[in-house]
Formats: C-alpha cells, structure tokens, sequence
C-alpha cells in the first residue's frame, strides 16, 4: 500500500513538472514578445528595477507555504534572470575577484543568467559603468557591524551614476586554509572589515596570529591558496573556487551580520511603490547649519534612515552628508521636501531613488 501512495505521489510530481516547464516557457516567450517590441525603441531600458520588485512583493505577498517568501522569491528571481537573458544579457560590474560577497550580492539581485564582470577596486566599477562596458555595477557601502565602506561614499562625489536598486546579504565568515589544523596557522588574510567583524573569535581562537589587511576576501582566500601555513577568512564559495579547506565556519561575531549593497546605473528608476532615495548634502558653515537640513524632512513628514558625514575633498573642515529617506523622488511630499532643501542646502545632490531592498 505504501509502495502504491509513493508511486501516486511521484506520478503527480511528474505531472506537475511538466506544467511548470509550460509554463516557464511560455513566460520565457512573453519575454521575447517584449524584446521584439523594445527592439525598435530607441534606448529602450530591458532591464526595470521598479517592475521586477513589484513582481517580486506580490509572489511573497500570496505565497500560501509551505516554501517560505524568501525561497519563493529566489526562485521568481531566476525565472526572470533567465527571461530576461532571452531579451537582453546582462553584464554586472562587481568589487571581485570571483567569490567575494559583492559577486553573491549581485547573483542575488540579478539571477544567474546575469554575467558578473570582477573588478579589482570599486573605482573601477563605477568607470566600467559609466562607460557602458556594463550595464550596472554592484559595490559595498554598509555593514551592520563595522558601519559604511567610505571609498563608495566617496565616488558618489563626483560620479554620474545612480543608485537604482539595494540588496542585503547575511555575511557568514568562514576561516580557509590548505592547513589541517588551526595550529598550522602562522598569518590570516582578510579585507580590514571582515577581520573587524570576526575580531573576537580570532582573539579567542588564533591569538598572537598575524593578521593582514587585503583588498578583499576572495583576494586574501586566493593569496593563502598557494601555502600551507596561512588562512584566509572569506565565503564557502571561494573555498570551492580556490580548493581550500574550510577550518572553521560562522566564525563572525555578530550572528545577524549583514552587509548592504547599492546597484549603479545610468538611468533613473521609476517608483516602485516602496522605494529609498539617497541625497548628497553639502551644508554651509554655519551654527544650526545641520538642523536647517534636516527641518524640511521633519516638516513634510519624511522618515531619514541613514546620514553619514564625509569631508567634502573641497575645503579644509568643510563636511558633506549622505543620507537616505524613504520615499521615491516623484512622491509629492519628497519632491516638497526636496524643493525647500534646495534653498538651505550650500549643494544638493538627488543620487536616485531606487525599490527598497526584498528579504
């Protein structure tokens, strides 16, 4: 009887497969309807930020379980990274090399049909996207832990771009090494932030080891390849990509680590319905000068998530902010607020207005 109901429920899963495969298909079609029609508009945008997390909201929105919102979500990704392939492939400028956290941020925001594109610096990102050699660029700019990547800030001073989209990444640090035993370990490579955020366990676990800054952690994981008396703290994946054994994982001290991402591109975004939109604010020096910023979104009633000051590189002690409030530009009482931050703002720059990040 048992035997019977297993062979039932097979049949049934067959069945379904079948219809799923219809069915992407037949969206995949959908998709090259809309690249056919897109074809003849001059610079036409394949790729819409604001379309896909409305789509992406309402498959979480209905999804009845048993799959959780998150799994679902990531599986609607894919399907639409794979449609909109068939319109038009992607190229992802990332901070690389392959396997950093930035490359698992820019999968998850794009799918896997996408094409990552490493960069050794995230100056370089922000150049490959400027100049179309690809269509959007993924770099760090937060984490929860140690607070902002200030090099990101800094481009966003004198760079064209736009923020179009976010994405946060659970950051799981994991300690890699062609040794066998954490005794073997004479040095541990990482980015300066991810050897801040694991500081405790290396304290606990490897003290007196030397610890050396790198440009990344798939870098450092790539350096230790080689030998057999070094770690390196970096992903699972990159100890795939680089034949390393993993001698301890989830040794961040922080269990919610997380790390915020922005996407660059060249165009605009429309609103989303749930949408971030960061400003670049230069106030004049005076006494009261940041309380005058801040009255217009008190006023109009918008909600700051986020400021961050950085000196302007234009005067000795003259600061800039950046902060991020909820809303779309095109929100009249944003578009107000930032019509009456204009006049007591020595410099206002609307870096873009983007869908908030989902899961």
């Amino acid at each position: 009887m048992g035997e019977d109901k297993l062979k039932a429920i097979r049949d049934r899963i067959d069945g379904l497969d079948e219809q799923i495969q219809a069915l992407i298909n037949a969206r995949a079609q959908c998709a090259k309807e809309v690249a056919e029609l897109k074809n003849g508009v001059p610079a036409a945008n394949f790729y819409r930020p604001e379309r896909e997390a409305e789509v992406l909201r309402k498959v979480i929105a209905r999804n009845p379980g048993p799959l959780s919102g998150e799994e679902m979500a990531r599986l609607f990704r894919e399907i639409m990274s794979a449609c909109l392939a068939l319109e038009q492939p992607m190229r992802i400028a990332y901070l690389g090399p392959e396997g950093t956290f930035t490359q698992a941020a820019a999968l998850k925001h794009f799918g896997r049909s996408a094409t990552t594109v490493a960069h050794a610096a995230i100056d370089e990102v922000f150049r490959d996207v400027e100049a179309a050699a690809c269509h959007y660029g993924v770099v760090p700019v937060e984490n929860s832990t140690e607070g902002v990547i200030t090099h990101t800030l800094d481009m966003f001073l004198n760079s064209p771009l736009k923020i179009v989209g976010e994405v946060q990444l659970r950051i799981h640090h994991n300690l890699l090494s062609n040794a066998d035993q954490l005794m073997a370990v004479r040095r541990v490579y990482a980015h300066q932030q991810a050897l801040a955020q694991c500081r405790e366990w290396l304290d606990e676990h490897l003290a007196g080891v030397e610890r050396i800054a790198m440009s990344s952690n798939a870098e450092a994981a790539r350096h230790v390849a080689n030998g057999t008396d070094a770690a390196a703290i970096a992903s699972r994946e990159a100890a795939d990509i680089y034949q390393l054994r993993v001698l301890a994982g989830n040794i961040e001290d922080e269990p919610d680590n997380t790390t915020r991402f922005l996407v660059v591109g060249r165009e605009a975004v429309a609103a989303s319905g749930r949408d971030k939109t960061s400003l670049l604010i230069s106030a004049p020096n005076r006494p009261g000068a940041l309380y005058d910023l801040l009255a217009p979104l008190a006023e109009h009633g918008i909600s700051m998530t986020r400021i961050e000051s950085r000196p302007s590189r234009r005067g000795m002690w003259e600061y800039v902010f950046f902060a991020d409030i909820e809303g779309h530009g095109t929100d009249p009482k944003v578009a107000q607020a930032l019509e009456a931050l204009v006049s007591t703002a020595a410099m206002l720059k609307v870096l873009g207005s983007y869908p908030q990040a989902i899961l």
